[in-house]
This record gives C-alpha cells, sequence and structure tokens, in this order.
C-alpha cells in the first residue's frame, strides 16, 4: 500500500452513507466544524437535516454516478460510511454491495477529483490478504486494496471495532439498534477501562477531517490511532 501524502485542507466534503449510524455522526461532525465550507451527503435517500452547509445529491442507482458527476466535482474529501452488514448474504450478494458499489463510486470520484482524499469505513479484522475463511473479511480487504491502487491524493482505510453512537446516531438495522440499546450502558464504561478500544460516531467524524488536514502516519488505522487523531484535533480546538 502506498504511502499516503498530504492534503491541504478538507473545506469540501463528500459524505456517502450519512443516514447510517456512522454517517449521521460524521455529518455532524463536518456540519459544525468551522474549517469546513462545504458538506454534499449522496444516498438513496435524504438525511432530513437542514444546514446552510448541506447539499444533498438524492440518487436511487449509486452504481451509475454519470447524470450527477458535475454535482461530485471540486471536493477535496470524500468520507465513504457506506456499507451492509453480510448476515444472510452470500459472497457475491455481499461483494456487489461492498467491492463493485465502492468501486464504481471511487473510480468517477478518482476520475473528476484525483486531488481528493479518499477515506474508507473497513472494519477491525479485515482480511487484506484476500485468502481468509472469513468472507466479509476478504471482500472488505480487496476493497481496500482497489482503493490503494486508485490515483487520489490519499487513502486512508479506517478500521474501528465497537463504535458508540453519540449525538443521537443510531443504526439503521433492527437488530443493530437492538444490540445498542443493551450495550448502551456498558460502552462508556469501556471507553474508560480500555482506551482506544472503542471509538464513537464523534471521534471517526473528528478523525476523518483530522487526516484529510495534517495526514497521518499510515493508512491503516484501527480505533486507537482514530481515537488519538481525534484527540489532537480537539486540543487543537481549544
Amino acid at each position: 500500500m502506498p504511502e499516503p501524502s498530504h492534503s491541504p485542507g478538507a473545506s469540501r466534503v463528500l459524505l456517502f452513507g450519512a443516514t447510517g449510524m456512522v454517517g449521521q455522526g460524521v455529518l455532524r461532525e463536518c456540519l459544525n466544524d468551522p474549517g469546513v465550507a462545504a458538506v454534499a451527503t449522496v444516498g438513496r435517500s435524504s438525511t432530513g437535516v437542514s444546514h446552510p452547509k448541506l447539499t444533498e445529491v438524492v440518487r436511487e442507482d449509486l452504481f451509475d454516478l454519470s447524470p450527477v458527476e458535475e454535482q461530485l466535482t471540486g471536493f477535496d474529501a470524500c468520507f465513504y460510511c457506506l456499507g451492509v452488514s453480510a448476515a444472510g448474504m452470500s459472497e457475491a450478494e455481499y461483494a456487489r454491495l461492498t467491492y463493485d458499489l465502492t468501486l464504481a463510486v471511487a473510480g468517477t470520484l478518482a476520475r473528476r477529483n484525483p486531488a481528493m482524499t479518499f477515506v474508507y469505513v473497513s472494519g477491525l479484522g479485515t482480511d487484506e490478504t484476500e485468502k481468509g475463511s472469513v468472507m466479509w473479511a476478504r471482500v472488505k480487504g480487496r476493497t481496500e486494496n482497489a482503493l490503494a491502487r486508485l490515483p487520489f491524493r490519499a487513502v486512508y482505510l479506517f478500521r474501528p471495532g465497537v463504535i458508540q453512537p453519540v449525538h443521537g446516531a443510531r443504526s439503521r438495522t433492527p437488530s443493530y439498534r437492538v444490540l445498542y440499546a443493551l450495550m448502551g450502558p456498558v460502552l462508556p464504561l469501556a471507553r474508560k477501562l480500555f482506551p482506544g478500544k472503542v471509538a464513537t460516531t464523534e471521534t471517526i467524524g473528528r478523525a476523518m477531517l483530522a487526516v484529510v488536514r495534517h495526514g497521518a502516519p499510515k493508512a491503516v488505522l484501527g480505533s486507537e490511532e482514530i481515537e488519538a487523531l481525534a484527540r489532537e484535533t480537539a486540543q487543537a480546538k481549544a
């Protein structure tokens, strides 16, 4: 994987997956950050959020962005938070919505915004060898490897483990909502007991902005690195 280079800023941000749990948190951080001049969300439905910085590109078929390409040009960063659970899916189905869709979007953006920094939300346990026994990990690894080869200014791969939703962020998946409801009282304690092991939707958003502005020591970032970058951003603002 190539050494990531640095981008001068994150004044204009594209966000995919803004209606999901992580995307909701990232959108909040982008809108609240004074260094972000504009945010455009791209998805199959509206976020329901109204803000002077925010524009929405609603498109049912995200595999074909050609009708809206002009609206996706001139951005400094893309935060790709779009993803699905592999539960109950065949490898072909999961690969279509994870590898094929991500690369279709990223290929368009690399052509339109070669100076862009692309940040992809992957997951803890991703298999970059693409040969392991866990289906979702192989597909995520193949996706990461393909993204790293695209001609962006930089590609960062976020691999958080446990994620604590904060500030009203919630999963759209019913089973995940039940799980988070059960784990809700435990996650804040886990963050105190195991610093750097539990990221929040807030710290993921702040860390994304940090890597676009200042870079990071490496391209693949786990929860500890995400939390460290978010702390640096918070200290810089203080």
